[in-house]
Formats: C-alpha cells, sequence, structure tokens
C-alpha cells in the first residue's frame, strides 16, 4: 500500500484566499466649497486673544453612474472662537471630495467602508488645506489631529436609530 503525502492547511490561510480582493483606487480629488472668513480682522478683538477651535464632521457618500464608482465627501467646520468672549475668530468651511473605484466589497459592507475608509485616505489633502488657509488667512497654521472615522460612523448610526424610534412612535 502505497503511503499518500499530505500537507497540513493553514485554516485562516485558506480563509483569506476565499475572501474576495478589495480594489481600490482614488480616480480623483478636489475641493468642493471652501469658505474662509476672518472676523478677527474685520472687526477686531478686544483684549487678550486666548482663540477655542471647535470642529465640526460630516459625511457624505454617493455612487456615481459609472459602474463600481463613488464620491465621498467630507465636510468641515471649524471655527474659532475668543475664550471669555466668545467673539468669533474665524470661520473656516470645507467641502473635499474623493472619487473611488472600489471593487470586491461586498453590498452589506460597502457603505461604512465608503464612511470610513475614504475618509482617511482623503484627510492628510484635508488637513494640509486647512492648515494652509488659516495660516494664508492671517493665523498660526491649525494642524487637525487624526479624526475617528469609526466614532463618526457610530454615532450616524445611533442618531439614524433614534430618529427612527421617535419616528415609529
Amino acid at each position: 500500500m502505497a503511503e499518500e503525502e499530505t500537507t497540513p492547511t493553514n485554516g485562516a490561510a485558506d480563509a483569506a484566499a476565499a475572501a474576495p480582493q478589495i480594489k481600490q483606487r482614488i480616480l480623483a480629488q478636489f475641493v468642493r466649497d471652501l469658505s474662509f472668513e476672518n472676523v478677527m480682522a474685520q472687526k477686531g478683538v478686544d483684549g487678550e486673544v486666548k482663540p477655542e477651535i471647535k470642529v465640526e464632521v460630516n459625511l457624505d457618500a454617493r455612487k456615481r453612474g459609472v459602474e463600481n464608482q463613488y464620491e465621498v465627501i467630507t465636510k468641515l467646520k471649524v471655527s474659532s472662537t475668543n475664550a471669555g468672549s466668545d467673539k468669533n475668530l474665524f470661520m473656516l468651511e470645507l467641502e473635499y471630495s474623493g472619487v473611488f473605484e472600489i471593487e470586491g466589497v461586498p453590498e452589506q459592507q460597502m457603505h461604512p467602508y465608503l464612511m470610513i475608509e475614504c475618509p482617511r485616505m482623503t484627510f492628510p489633502f484635508i488637513r494640509r488645506i486647512v492648515s494652509d488657509v488659516t495660516r494664508d488667512g492671517g493665523f498660526p497654521p491649525l494642524n487637525l489631529e487624526q479624526i475617528d472615522f469609526v466614532a463618526i460612523y457610530r454615532q450616524q448610526l445611533a442618531l439614524r436609530a433614534a430618529q427612527q424610534k421617535t419616528a415609529d412612535a
């Protein structure tokens, strides 16, 4: 009787080989809208300036007419007020868009992928724009800290669930 040679299999490697490969390309990135208002230069500020920065982030994604193409828009609103007086120092609003070609992501996972992974890839460019605009606007460059897009996605899901619950009641 002949012996059969067997090779041990690695279950994780087999599962990884069976999983679909995700292919992604950034086709384009661009500023959809940009506004910067230097309120301090227009109205002036009395006394010492102690800026407080507030950053709001909203995300939007939509399928484009071409197969496997999506547009993801990161909307950023940055406002700076003077501590104690609550007078505006500056206001920056930015809508930054990325056009992505994505293949291999299961349909049920596409929404979180678009709202988490895509903004992560465009964020370094957004950070640079905010830094340059605030510096060119007469303020020290504002270097945004890393944004947790997973937390933003979870907050949006919780907000939608709460809205749905109140609508059903």
